[in-house]
């Protein structure tokens, strides 16, 4: 992953309470997690942002099983964030979705990923994360997010 500390155009400002947590033995909770991204949300430029207003952000520990066995993991600690809907570019050749389009960020598996890495700001690894999905929510696919994240 090519993000580095402080690089994420869309992380929280440094003098965030998010930027203290480097140095702060209690993890950030579901809520910190989720107030993170949130911000990240709110600072895509337009007209990301706007396409994106009805997706609805969910925190969670890990993934559940069910979803974990769907996509053929073994270790929640494999999945950081899942997209879960129906992309933008193919809404109006399905119809109106049954369901609003969500984003799952997994707050361990992205402490996980933070803790080893040590290269990178916590708020900048869950935007990394979160853009990555709403890549997703765009149609992009994985090998597509990849091409743009190397160059």
């Amino acid at each position: 992953m090519p993000v580095r500390s402080g690089d994420h155009p869309l992380s929280p400002a440094k003098s965030s309470p998010t930027s203290l947590w480097s140095d702060n033995p209690v993890a950030p909770s579901l809520d910190d997690f989720a107030a993170v991204a949130r911000a990240a949300l709110d600072a895509l430029p337009e007209p990301f942002r706007g396409l994106s207003q009805d997706v609805v952000l969910r925190v969670d520990d890990f993934a559940d099983a069910e979803t974990l066995e769907a996509l053929g993991m073994e270790e929640p600690f494999e999945l950081t964030g899942l997209y879960f809907g129906v992309d933008v570019g193919r809404r109006d050749e399905m119809g109106p979705a049954a369901e609003p389009s969500r984003i799952f960020l997994y707050r361990r598996p992205i402490l996980d990923e933070w803790c080893e890495r040590g290269d990178v700001g916590l708020s900048d690894l869950i935007a990394h994360v979160l853009i990555h999905e709403i890549g997703h929510h765009f149609g992009l696919t994985d090998d597509d997010i990849d091409r743009i994240e190397d160059d």
